[in-house]
């Protein structure tokens, strides 16, 4: 017998499972029953099936009596602006006392006030419910709430977040404007076939210094697999809080100097086999580069550290703590066994398999912990260059929504990931199919239960050479589309996290590292969640093309958001000059991703660019026949009239080039993520070409001069 559904409507509210959803039309959507038991299950049964109504009730009454479980919550997270409470459960009628063991080292006694919450039975014990103040301004920080009762001494975090990131605030009275890039497609004649952090530092310095940018958004560098085949998709990573490898540069090892010289030609050999492909311009190719960068790194794990980098090393091991170990131990077990009938493990490595692994495996456990060390350099000197080259933001680093289904995150943080779901999103006029990523997501109440540190410390190493950190569909802080296994894409439903904590802990992370801080907020979502994110000191995201007033006008300039970045394209379109050429719903429609005919949507995406353009004739930024790099510039100029905060400009509109990075909804069917940097003539654009070029320096130069106008 199925379950009722109303009863299982009313278990999905209580666990934070929209029952419906606004879908991007304006239409109100039910969510099926099917998809709704699915869904249930990953978050209050996972494993075990609900078959009937006794099976709901009984989850319902598990979830309403959990707090009682606990003498103390896990964490409270908690506004500094803002009075709040604590509950702590004893025995009925039983003393406690309650106080803060500060971060900074003091100690808060807590003052008890009135809970008339009544009693409750739970296995056998009568419980009661005490309640504690936590007053209006404690202390910034991550601190230790110790409740002392009959029983004993029984603890939970607390956490106090500020009342708004004041990180932006510099850039109220003089705006900002940056470059956004492909990192791995930027290449210099000293890559290996792929930009690296040498390559974003002389990036950030070219632009600093000869176009006067601010900042410089790069891709996600999450780490990939530490062996080919590579996952192309910097959206797709094996952990968030890693770095990749193949962003490393060898050369500029300190090591590198020390090598003798029978290795030093071994290495220099690596190189020259796959410098020829820093003039390509088809494709990229991750796989071999990976090969000849470990080939490398090995070289130079071989030269004995001085005393002095030995201890750079073992403070950078304190500071990352476990999750650096475990993040090395999960590489050196997926090299031994990729490729091999084994492989399969690693789906479910089991703790007998994990502790052979850590005597075993102990060397290439060591080389990983030292190539993120490495890459933890690298990362700091890019910024450092950045920021000495007149950049006040420096580098933008990008976090990825999720992580691969079979990868180290997945591994790791396995007690606060949800099984049987992935992430994706419902249907949108750009994707009529719906989208699934393929990525586990939080569990939200088992992520509480961690205190949220697996995300705080995720956070905590990003920002520590970020000028700026941009959240990719930050929209995900407040709730995420699940799709239950062996459901479409667009046969999912909203889970709800949250918020208040998620967002909390991100802004005290910010405010510690001074880390601006911009979610990508486009989408479907409801109002109340771009105010909230305003009211928290987090920057939106606009994009010129989606910018549209209630009547669906373009939105006029003087309208746009103060407190955003505003750019005129992104990753998920086609550079400017293709997108005004229509190659997105030409390439949607050979790929088979459209509903209505190539012709309609030719047409209803034409008139729409046009509408956008005839708002550029009326202010008198696009004369009549101006071509495709005039008309670049217009909108940018356009753009540049906005009170937006930031403005972004893509590395692509600045040379000319006309090919997308990314086509969502597919995979192999297009090269994604694979398309080096070209002008619009499709040669090749290095690094040092864009300190001279003129296309580059002429759209830079009207967008300063815009900016700069009265």
């Amino acid at each position: 017998m199925s379950p009722d559904p109303t009863a299982l409507r009313d278990l999905a509210h209580d666990l934070g499972v929209s029952t419906e959803y606004w879908g991007w039309d304006g239409t109100l959507q039910d969510v099926a029953d099917d998809t709704l038991l699915a869904v249930v299950t990953s978050l209050a049964s996972p494993g075990r099936d609900i078959t009937d109504d006794e099976d709901l009730a009984r989850l319902r009454s598990e979830h309403g009596r959990a707090p009682w479980s606990r003498t103390v919550p896990p964490v409270t997270v908690l506004r500094t602006d803002q009075d709040s409470s604590v509950p702590v459960h004893v025995e009925h009628g039983t003393a406690v006392t309650a106080h803060l063991l500060l971060e900074s080292g003091g100690r808060r006694d807590l003052e008890q006030v009135e809970d008339h919450t009544p009693p409750v039975e739970l296995d056998g014990r009568l419980l009661g419910r005490a309640r504690f103040r936590l007053p209006a301004g404690l202390p910034l920080g991550w601190h230790q709430l110790v409740a002392s009762t009959a029983d004993g001494r029984h603890e939970g975090d607390v956490v106090v977040t500020p009342e708004t990131l004041t990180t932006h605030e510099p850039f109220a009275a003089r705006r900002a404007t940056g470059l956004q890039a492909q990192l791995y497609s930027v290449r210099s004649d000293r890559s290996w076939g792929l930009g690296d952090l040498a390559d974003l530092r002389d990036l950030a310095a070219i632009l600093g210094v000869h176009h006067g940018a601010d900042f410089v958004l790069v891709n996600p560098l999450h780490a990939s697999y530490p062996t080919p085949p590579v996952e192309p998709s910097p959206y797709l990573p094996v952990t968030r809080r890693f770095t990749s490898a193949l962003y490393l540069r060898p050369e500029d090892v300190p090591e590198y100097r020390a090598l003798p010289e029978q290795a030093r030609q071994r290495l220099d050999l690596l190189r020259t086999e796959i410098e020829g492909w820093n003039t390509r311009v088809d494709r990229l190719e991750r796989d071999d580069v990976l090969t000849a960068k470990i080939g490398a790194l090995e070289e130079l794990f071989a030269v004995p550290l001085t005393a002095g980098r030995r201890a750079l090393l073992d403070a950078y091991r304190r500071r990352e703590g476990k999750g650096l170990e475990d993040f090395a131990l999960w590489c050196a077990l997926a090299e031994s066994l990729r490729g091999t009938p084994e492989e399969q493990q690693l789906a479910h490595l089991d703790e007998e398999t994990v502790e052979q692994a850590r005597g075993q495996l102990a060397d290439r456990i060591e080389f990983h912990v030292w190539t993120q060390w490495l890459l933890d350099e690298q990362m700091g000197a890019a910024q450092a260059a950045a920021r000495e080259a007149g950049m006040r933001i420096g580098i933008m680093h990008d976090l990825a929504v999720g992580v691969e289904q079979v990868g180290a995150d997945a591994w790791r943080l396995r007690d606060v990931l949800a099984r049987g779901a992935t992430v994706g999103a419902p249907a949108d006029q750009y994707n009529q199919q719906g989208q699934n990523w393929h990525q586990p997501p939080w569990h939200p109440e088992h992520l509480r239960e961690a205190s949220y540190r697996p995300w705080r410390d995720m956070l905590r190493t990003l920002m520590r050479h970020a000028g700026a950190l941009r959240i990719d569909h930050v929209l995900g802080l407040f709730r995420l589309w699940w799709i239950p296994e062996g459901h479409e894409a667009s046969d999912g439903a909203y889970v709800a996290y949250d918020h208040e904590a998620m967002i909390g802990i991100l802004a005290l992370e910010a405010e510690r590292s001074g880390t601006l801080v911009i979610g990508e907020d486009l989408g479907t979502f409801e109002p109340w969640v771009r105010d909230h994110l305003v009211d928290r000191g987090i920057l939106g995201t606009s994009i010129l093309w989606f910018e549209a007033d209630d009547e669906g006008s373009p939105l006029p300039p003087e309208h746009y958001r103060p407190l955003c970045l505003a750019s005129v394209t992104t990753h998920d379109l086609p550079p400017t000059a293709g997108y005004l050429a229509g190659d997105h719903v030409t390439l949607r429609h050979e790929l088979g991703l459209l509903e209505r005919s190539l012709q309609e949507e030719l047409a209803t995406d034409a008139a729409g660019r046009e509408r956008v353009l005839d708002v550029l004739r009326a202010d008198g930024l696009l004369g009549p026949g101006a071509g495709i790099e005039d008309t670049v510039i217009a909108l940018h100029r356009f753009l540049a009239r906005t009170p937006s905060m930031l403005l972004g400009v893509s590395l692509v509109d600045c040379v000319g080039e006309r090919r997308i990075q990314n086509q969502p909804g597919t995979d192999e069917e297009y090269p994604n993520w694979r398309i080096p940097l070209a002008d619009a003539h499709e040669r090749p654009v290095s690094i040092d070409d864009l300190a001279t070029d003129p296309r580059t320096a002429r759209l830079l130069a009207a967008v300063r001069e815009e900016i700069s106008s009265p």
